[in-house]
């Protein structure tokens, strides 16, 4: 195995173990060993195409996060107070067992009741779809992580 593919499946795994933690700028991580990995590897001018296929992939990535909670919350019937309370829970959340799953419901909960003073229906059905928003993101991110991931690895492998 080659240091260039060594240096990338640590990232990657790294980045794929982050994708579950809120802060943890997994999608970053995993573009720092794929460009580290290129480096390593002997960098190529077609090289500037992969790189710029994947930092443009990397961006793209870092905002379904944003994306699919908001899209989760809207479709509910939550409030944009959802939205950021659900992402302060899940910074909170950090802190708490099952904090990943509890941090941004709780918060998308409490800011439905406490700044936008809806019924407790509406706020847990806010709540909850922001919470199914959040997990499909976290999903979806995955899923793009294990591909490049793969598409990497045969790079580094065969090319």
């Amino acid at each position: 195995m080659s240091l260039a593919l060594t240096v990338f499946l640590v990232a990657w795994i790294a980045g794929l173990i982050g994708t579950f933690v809120p802060v943890v700028p997994a999608t970053l991580i995993i573009f720092v060993g794929t460009v580290a990995a290129t480096w390593i590897d002997g960098f190529q001018w077609y090289d500037w195409l992969w790189l710029g296929g994947v930092g443009v992939v990397t961006v793209l990535i870092s905002l379904v996060d944003n994306v699919t909670s908001g899209w989760g919350a809207r479709r509910f019937g939550g409030s944009k107070s959802a939205m950021w309370g659900a992402v302060i829970g899940s910074v909170a959340g950090i802190f708490l067992p099952f904090g990943l799953v509890l941090g941004p419901l709780g918060g998308a909960f409490l800011a439905e009741i406490a700044v936008e003073r809806r019924s407790l229906p509406d706020a847990a059905r806010a709540a909850w779809g922001t919470l199914l928003g959040l997990l499909a993101g976290i999903a979806a991110k995955f899923f793009l992580h294990v591909l490049i991931g793969l598409v990497e690895i045969a790079r580094l492998v065969w090319f």
